[in-house]
Protein backbone atom coordinates (compact mmCIF):
# COMPACT_ATOMS: atom_id res chain seq x y z
CA UNK A 1 0.00 0.00 0.00
CA UNK A 2 1.23 3.92 -0.53
CA UNK A 3 3.30 4.77 2.45
CA UNK A 4 3.83 1.72 4.12
CA UNK A 5 7.33 0.94 5.04
CA UNK A 6 8.37 -2.79 4.19
CA UNK A 7 10.81 -3.94 6.15
CA UNK A 8 11.53 -7.26 4.95
CA UNK A 9 15.51 -6.96 5.11
CA UNK A 10 15.28 -6.94 9.20
CA UNK A 11 14.74 -10.66 8.95
CA UNK A 12 17.86 -11.22 7.00
CA UNK A 13 20.01 -14.36 9.01
CA UNK A 14 17.54 -14.48 11.06
CA UNK A 15 16.22 -17.98 12.00
CA UNK A 16 12.62 -19.50 10.92
CA UNK A 17 10.03 -18.68 13.23
CA UNK A 18 11.82 -14.77 14.44
CA UNK A 19 8.99 -12.53 15.60
CA UNK A 20 9.65 -9.53 13.52
CA UNK A 21 6.68 -6.91 12.21
CA UNK A 22 6.63 -6.60 8.24
CA UNK A 23 4.01 -4.01 7.59
CA UNK A 24 3.55 -0.28 7.80
CA UNK A 25 4.46 1.65 11.20
CA UNK A 26 2.08 2.66 13.59
CA UNK A 27 1.95 4.11 16.80
CA UNK A 28 -1.46 3.51 17.92
CA UNK A 29 -2.14 0.67 20.82
CA UNK A 30 -3.25 -2.39 19.83
CA UNK A 31 -6.65 -2.88 20.62
CA UNK A 32 -8.50 -6.14 21.25
CA UNK A 33 -12.14 -6.96 21.82
CA UNK A 34 -13.44 -10.42 22.70
CA UNK A 35 -16.52 -11.78 22.31
CA UNK A 36 -17.55 -14.92 24.12
CA UNK A 37 -21.07 -16.26 23.20
CA UNK A 38 -23.45 -19.44 22.71
CA UNK A 39 -27.03 -19.92 21.65
CA UNK A 40 -28.12 -18.29 25.00
CA UNK A 41 -25.40 -15.74 26.12
CA UNK A 42 -23.15 -13.15 24.92
CA UNK A 43 -19.98 -11.70 26.40
CA UNK A 44 -18.02 -8.78 24.87
CA UNK A 45 -15.28 -6.48 26.36
CA UNK A 46 -12.62 -4.45 25.17
CA UNK A 47 -9.09 -5.91 26.88
CA UNK A 48 -6.53 -3.47 28.18
CA UNK A 49 -4.25 -6.80 28.08
CA UNK A 50 -4.09 -10.31 26.58
CA UNK A 51 -3.62 -12.10 29.40
CA UNK A 52 -7.41 -11.32 30.16
CA UNK A 53 -8.52 -13.58 27.42
CA UNK A 54 -6.74 -16.53 28.35
CA UNK A 55 -9.56 -17.58 30.94
CA UNK A 56 -11.44 -17.88 27.90
CA UNK A 57 -9.58 -20.77 26.20
CA UNK A 58 -11.10 -23.66 27.70
CA UNK A 59 -14.71 -22.85 28.23
CA UNK A 60 -17.33 -24.50 26.23
CA UNK A 61 -18.89 -21.98 24.70
CA UNK A 62 -17.18 -19.88 21.59
CA UNK A 63 -14.54 -17.32 21.64
CA UNK A 64 -13.28 -14.44 19.14
CA UNK A 65 -10.71 -12.59 20.07
CA UNK A 66 -10.02 -9.95 17.88
CA UNK A 67 -6.76 -8.36 18.07
CA UNK A 68 -6.01 -5.17 15.80
CA UNK A 69 -2.77 -3.93 15.00
CA UNK A 70 0.13 -5.97 14.74
CA UNK A 71 3.28 -4.12 15.24
CA UNK A 72 3.63 -4.86 19.18
CA UNK A 73 5.47 -8.26 18.19
CA UNK A 74 4.71 -9.37 21.91
CA UNK A 75 0.83 -9.80 22.10
CA UNK A 76 1.25 -11.94 19.29
CA UNK A 77 4.01 -14.14 21.46
CA UNK A 78 2.69 -14.01 23.99
CA UNK A 79 -1.05 -15.28 22.68
CA UNK A 80 0.79 -17.67 20.40
CA UNK A 81 2.48 -19.38 23.55
CA UNK A 82 -0.49 -19.31 25.62
CA UNK A 83 -2.85 -21.35 22.96
CA UNK A 84 -0.20 -23.50 20.99
CA UNK A 85 0.14 -21.48 18.04
CA UNK A 86 2.87 -22.89 15.74
CA UNK A 87 6.21 -20.37 15.35
CA UNK A 88 5.87 -20.04 11.86
CA UNK A 89 2.00 -19.40 11.97
CA UNK A 90 3.45 -16.02 14.11
CA UNK A 91 5.87 -15.49 12.27
CA UNK A 92 3.31 -15.05 9.42
CA UNK A 93 0.64 -13.25 10.87
CA UNK A 94 3.04 -10.77 11.62
CA UNK A 95 4.27 -10.41 7.82
CA UNK A 96 1.57 -8.55 6.42
CA UNK A 97 2.94 -9.47 3.01
CA UNK A 98 1.25 -13.00 3.02
CA UNK A 99 -0.99 -14.31 -0.04
CA UNK A 100 -4.46 -15.83 1.01
CA UNK A 101 -3.33 -19.43 2.25
CA UNK A 102 -4.79 -21.92 4.55
CA UNK A 103 -2.84 -24.51 6.79
CA UNK A 104 -3.50 -27.34 9.17
CA UNK A 105 -1.30 -27.51 12.02
CA UNK A 106 -3.27 -30.41 13.28
CA UNK A 107 -5.18 -28.39 16.38
CA UNK A 108 -5.68 -25.01 15.16
CA UNK A 109 -6.00 -24.23 11.28
CA UNK A 110 -4.60 -21.06 10.07
CA UNK A 111 -6.00 -18.92 7.36
CA UNK A 112 -4.75 -15.90 5.39
CA UNK A 113 -7.25 -13.31 3.81
CA UNK A 114 -7.49 -9.69 2.53
CA UNK A 115 -9.94 -7.47 3.32
CA UNK A 116 -10.69 -4.91 0.43
CA UNK A 117 -11.90 -1.74 0.89
CA UNK A 118 -12.57 1.67 -0.79
CA UNK A 119 -10.51 4.58 0.58
CA UNK A 120 -11.80 8.43 0.98
CA UNK A 121 -9.87 8.82 -2.48
CA UNK A 122 -12.09 6.11 -4.05
CA UNK A 123 -9.06 4.05 -4.55
CA UNK A 124 -9.06 0.23 -3.46
CA UNK A 125 -7.51 -0.43 0.36
CA UNK A 126 -5.91 -4.04 1.40
CA UNK A 127 -5.65 -5.01 4.67
CA UNK A 128 -3.90 -8.67 6.07
CA UNK A 129 -6.57 -10.94 8.19
CA UNK A 130 -4.90 -13.94 9.75
CA UNK A 131 -7.38 -16.07 11.17
CA UNK A 132 -6.34 -19.24 13.67
CA UNK A 133 -9.40 -21.67 14.20
CA UNK A 134 -9.55 -24.19 17.35
CA UNK A 135 -11.90 -26.01 18.58
CA UNK A 136 -14.21 -23.66 20.17
CA UNK A 137 -12.27 -20.30 19.53
CA UNK A 138 -11.18 -17.94 16.81
CA UNK A 139 -8.16 -15.41 16.93
CA UNK A 140 -8.29 -12.97 14.23
CA UNK A 141 -5.09 -10.23 13.42
CA UNK A 142 -5.66 -7.49 11.70
CA UNK A 143 -3.13 -5.40 10.50
CA UNK A 144 -4.70 -1.34 12.00
CA UNK A 145 -6.85 -0.43 14.87
CA UNK A 146 -9.79 1.29 13.71
CA UNK A 147 -12.79 0.04 11.04
CA UNK A 148 -13.20 -2.92 9.24
CA UNK A 149 -15.27 -4.61 6.97
CA UNK A 150 -16.30 -7.36 9.99
CA UNK A 151 -18.62 -4.87 11.77
CA UNK A 152 -21.64 -6.73 10.48
CA UNK A 153 -20.66 -10.32 11.88
CA UNK A 154 -20.23 -8.51 15.35
CA UNK A 155 -24.30 -7.41 14.68
CA UNK A 156 -25.79 -10.49 14.09
CA UNK A 157 -23.74 -11.48 17.34
CA UNK A 158 -25.01 -9.08 19.88
CA UNK A 159 -28.77 -9.22 18.19
CA UNK A 160 -28.51 -12.97 17.91
CA UNK A 161 -29.50 -13.00 14.16
CA UNK A 162 -28.94 -15.82 12.17
CA UNK A 163 -27.78 -19.04 13.11
CA UNK A 164 -24.12 -17.60 13.87
CA UNK A 165 -24.82 -18.17 17.86
CA UNK A 166 -25.82 -21.53 17.54
CA UNK A 167 -22.74 -23.23 15.48
CA UNK A 168 -19.52 -23.44 16.44
CA UNK A 169 -16.49 -21.68 15.76
CA UNK A 170 -15.99 -22.86 11.98
CA UNK A 171 -19.22 -21.28 11.68
CA UNK A 172 -17.75 -18.16 12.81
CA UNK A 173 -15.11 -18.40 10.08
CA UNK A 174 -16.96 -18.91 7.80
CA UNK A 175 -19.45 -15.39 8.22
CA UNK A 176 -15.66 -13.98 8.87
CA UNK A 177 -14.84 -15.13 4.81
CA UNK A 178 -18.29 -14.46 3.80
CA UNK A 179 -18.43 -10.66 4.94
CA UNK A 180 -14.70 -10.25 3.57
CA UNK A 181 -16.33 -11.85 -0.05
CA UNK A 182 -19.01 -9.72 0.17
CA UNK A 183 -17.19 -6.47 0.42
CA UNK A 184 -15.34 -7.59 -2.55
CA UNK A 185 -18.55 -6.85 -4.16
CA UNK A 186 -18.92 -3.58 -3.07
CA UNK A 187 -15.72 -2.51 -4.22
CA UNK A 188 -15.97 -4.25 -7.97
CA UNK A 189 -19.71 -2.22 -8.08
CA UNK A 190 -17.95 0.70 -6.84
CA UNK A 191 -15.07 0.26 -9.63
CA UNK A 192 -17.53 0.00 -12.17
CA UNK A 193 -19.48 2.87 -11.36
CA UNK A 194 -16.43 4.86 -12.19
CA UNK A 195 -15.85 3.10 -15.36
CA UNK A 196 -19.09 3.74 -16.48
CA UNK A 197 -18.46 7.63 -15.73
CA UNK A 198 -15.38 7.45 -17.31
CA UNK A 199 -16.51 6.00 -20.30
CA UNK A 200 -19.05 8.99 -20.68
CA UNK A 201 -15.82 11.62 -19.59
CA UNK A 202 -14.01 9.71 -22.56
CA UNK A 203 -16.79 10.37 -25.29
CA UNK A 204 -17.22 14.02 -24.66
CA UNK A 205 -13.45 15.01 -24.01
CA UNK A 206 -10.42 12.33 -24.00
CA UNK A 207 -8.10 14.21 -22.04
CA UNK A 208 -5.01 12.69 -20.44
CA UNK A 209 -6.36 12.93 -16.74
CA UNK A 210 -9.11 10.75 -18.01
CA UNK A 211 -6.48 8.42 -19.10
CA UNK A 212 -5.03 8.41 -15.69
CA UNK A 213 -7.79 7.56 -14.15
CA UNK A 214 -8.88 4.39 -16.13
CA UNK A 215 -4.85 3.34 -15.45
CA UNK A 216 -5.71 3.85 -11.67
CA UNK A 217 -9.52 1.34 -12.08
CA UNK A 218 -7.38 -1.20 -14.16
CA UNK A 219 -4.52 -0.94 -11.31
CA UNK A 220 -7.50 -1.35 -8.30
CA UNK A 221 -9.14 -3.97 -10.77
CA UNK A 222 -6.19 -6.29 -10.45
CA UNK A 223 -5.50 -5.71 -6.86
CA UNK A 224 -9.08 -6.78 -6.21
CA UNK A 225 -8.07 -9.98 -8.75
CA UNK A 226 -4.97 -10.90 -6.74
CA UNK A 227 -6.57 -10.61 -2.88
CA UNK A 228 -9.54 -13.18 -4.85
CA UNK A 229 -8.16 -15.52 -6.50
CA UNK A 230 -5.96 -17.14 -4.38
CA UNK A 231 -8.69 -17.04 -1.85
CA UNK A 232 -11.02 -19.25 -4.09
CA UNK A 233 -8.18 -21.83 -3.46
CA UNK A 234 -8.48 -21.33 0.26
CA UNK A 235 -12.09 -21.89 0.59
CA UNK A 236 -11.87 -24.81 -1.65
CA UNK A 237 -9.87 -26.40 0.34
CA UNK A 238 -11.69 -25.74 3.16
CA UNK A 239 -14.70 -27.52 1.89
CA UNK A 240 -12.77 -30.40 -0.01
CA UNK A 241 -10.14 -31.21 3.22
CA UNK A 242 -11.36 -33.00 6.29
CA UNK A 243 -10.64 -31.37 9.34
CA UNK A 244 -12.30 -32.25 12.77
CA UNK A 245 -12.33 -28.16 13.34
CA UNK A 246 -14.76 -27.96 9.91
CA UNK A 247 -17.88 -29.32 10.38
CA UNK A 248 -19.74 -31.13 7.12
CA UNK A 249 -22.60 -28.33 7.61
CA UNK A 250 -20.31 -26.15 7.47
CA UNK A 251 -18.77 -27.16 4.01
CA UNK A 252 -22.20 -26.31 2.45
CA UNK A 253 -21.71 -22.66 3.81
CA UNK A 254 -18.05 -22.56 2.22
CA UNK A 255 -19.42 -23.67 -1.13
CA UNK A 256 -21.77 -21.24 -1.35
CA UNK A 257 -18.57 -18.37 -0.72
CA UNK A 258 -16.59 -20.77 -3.45
CA UNK A 259 -19.40 -19.57 -5.78
CA UNK A 260 -19.28 -16.60 -5.36
CA UNK A 261 -15.71 -15.88 -5.55
CA UNK A 262 -16.02 -17.72 -9.43
CA UNK A 263 -18.78 -14.78 -10.04
CA UNK A 264 -16.43 -12.03 -8.70
CA UNK A 265 -13.69 -13.46 -11.26
CA UNK A 266 -15.64 -13.58 -14.20
CA UNK A 267 -17.05 -9.83 -12.99
CA UNK A 268 -13.67 -8.90 -12.67
CA UNK A 269 -12.52 -10.12 -16.24
CA UNK A 270 -15.74 -8.71 -17.33
CA UNK A 271 -14.27 -5.20 -15.82
CA UNK A 272 -10.71 -5.64 -17.51
CA UNK A 273 -12.77 -6.23 -20.97
CA UNK A 274 -13.98 -3.11 -20.39
CA UNK A 275 -11.02 -1.20 -19.72
CA UNK A 276 -8.90 -2.56 -22.44
CA UNK A 277 -12.25 -0.90 -24.50
CA UNK A 278 -12.02 2.02 -22.58
CA UNK A 279 -8.28 2.59 -23.59
CA UNK A 280 -8.77 1.52 -27.11
CA UNK A 281 -11.69 4.44 -27.39
CA UNK A 282 -9.05 6.65 -26.15
CA UNK A 283 -6.14 5.61 -28.37
CA UNK A 284 -8.83 5.83 -30.91
CA UNK A 285 -9.81 9.26 -29.92
CA UNK A 286 -6.41 10.49 -29.69
CA UNK A 287 -5.56 9.10 -33.35
CA UNK A 288 -8.40 10.96 -34.63
CA UNK A 289 -7.52 14.58 -32.90
CA UNK A 290 -3.86 13.59 -34.43
CA UNK A 291 -5.34 12.94 -37.70
CA UNK A 292 -7.49 16.10 -37.75
CA UNK A 293 -4.62 17.85 -36.93
CA UNK A 294 -2.47 16.70 -39.66
CA UNK A 295 -5.22 17.27 -41.96
CA UNK A 296 -6.01 20.69 -41.05
CA UNK A 297 -2.13 21.11 -41.62
CA UNK A 298 -1.71 19.32 -44.74
CA UNK A 299 -4.69 21.64 -46.03
CA UNK A 300 -3.04 24.73 -45.44
CA UNK A 301 0.30 23.19 -46.93
CA UNK A 302 -1.49 22.64 -50.07
CA UNK A 303 -3.32 26.10 -49.74
CA UNK A 304 -0.06 27.89 -50.25
CA UNK A 305 2.18 25.09 -52.34
CA UNK A 306 1.35 27.04 -55.62
CA UNK A 307 1.37 30.53 -53.75
CA UNK A 308 4.78 29.86 -52.83
CA UNK A 309 5.73 28.51 -56.26
CA UNK A 310 4.35 32.15 -57.92
CA UNK A 311 6.58 33.89 -54.83
CA UNK A 312 9.29 31.28 -55.80
CA UNK A 313 9.54 32.35 -59.32
CA UNK A 314 9.29 36.05 -58.70
CA UNK A 315 11.67 35.77 -56.46
CA UNK A 316 14.95 34.96 -58.47
CA UNK A 317 17.15 37.49 -59.20
CA UNK A 318 17.05 37.70 -62.67
CA UNK A 319 18.11 40.74 -64.41
CA UNK A 320 15.36 40.13 -67.84
CA UNK A 321 11.73 39.48 -67.09
CA UNK A 322 9.45 41.68 -69.15
CA UNK A 323 6.41 41.81 -67.22
CA UNK A 324 8.48 43.01 -63.93
CA UNK A 325 8.72 46.70 -66.00
CA UNK A 326 5.01 46.53 -66.21
CA UNK A 327 2.79 48.99 -63.53
CA UNK A 328 -0.15 46.01 -63.36
CA UNK A 329 2.29 43.06 -62.23
CA UNK A 330 2.63 43.64 -58.99
CA UNK A 331 -1.76 43.97 -58.19
CA UNK A 332 -1.93 41.11 -60.81
CA UNK A 333 0.13 38.78 -59.05
CA UNK A 334 -2.05 39.69 -55.99
CA UNK A 335 -5.26 38.80 -57.31
CA UNK A 336 -4.11 35.61 -58.77
CA UNK A 337 -2.20 34.23 -55.47
CA UNK A 338 -5.57 35.28 -53.38
CA UNK A 339 -7.87 33.76 -56.41
CA UNK A 340 -5.87 30.69 -56.01
CA UNK A 341 -6.19 30.65 -52.02
CA UNK A 342 -9.69 31.17 -51.66
CA UNK A 343 -10.60 28.48 -54.72
CA UNK A 344 -8.41 25.74 -52.98
CA UNK A 345 -10.36 26.91 -49.72
CA UNK A 346 -13.66 26.39 -51.72
CA UNK A 347 -13.17 23.35 -53.23
CA UNK A 348 -11.33 21.88 -49.93
CA UNK A 349 -15.23 22.52 -48.76
CA UNK A 350 -17.07 21.31 -51.42
CA UNK A 351 -15.30 18.31 -50.94
CA UNK A 352 -15.91 18.21 -46.84
CA UNK A 353 -12.84 18.27 -45.81
CA UNK A 354 -12.59 21.54 -43.98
Amino acid sequence: MPGSKRRKSHKTGLPPGSLVHIGQERGEAVQIRLMDYDGETLRERQLTRIEEAFAFRHTPTVTWIDIDGLHEVEVVRKIGEEFGIHPLVQEDILNTTQRPKVEDHGSHLYIVARMISCGQDGRAEAEQLSIVVGPNYVITFQEKPGGDVLGSVRERLRHNRGRIRQHGADYLVYALLDTTVDHYFVVLEKLGDQLEELEDLLLEAPEVNVLHSIQQVRRDVLFVRQAAWPLREVVNHLHREVSPLVAQETKLYLRDIYDHLVQMIDMMEVLREVVVGLLDIYLFNLNNRLNEVMKVLALFTAVFIPLTFIVGVYGMNFHHMPELDLSWTYPALWAVMISIGVGMVLFFRKKKWL
